[in-house]
């Protein structure tokens, strides 16, 4: 099933990019627009949280927002351990 597009254009270009990486959207619950949930799902990762993070349907910037949700899925340890171990080329 396709998930709803985010209202905010720079917080749904982040979220694809999340997508594209592997991680994985629910839309709903509480007070934000959706959660966000690694591909991974290691206890070693972001000192046990698991990599889930909140997207919020009105940030206060935007931009801000979007930036923060591609540096939690960019920092992510176990994608960053699994690119370093990638042979050049691939």
């Amino acid at each position: 099933m396709k998930r709803s597009v985010h209202p905010k254009k720079e917080v749904e270009k982040a979220i694809q990019h999340a997508e594209c990486q592997g991680w994985r959207i629910k839309v709903g619950g509480g007070h934000a627009w959706g959660q966000m949930y690694c591909p991974f799902n290691d206890q070693e990762c972001r000192c046990g949280a698991f990599c889930i993070a909140s997207i919020w349907s009105t940030p206060k910037n935007p931009e801000a927002h979007a930036r923060s949700i591609r540096r939690v899925v960019d920092n992510c340890a176990q994608q960053q351990t699994r690119q370093r171990a990638q042979p050049i080329g691939d």
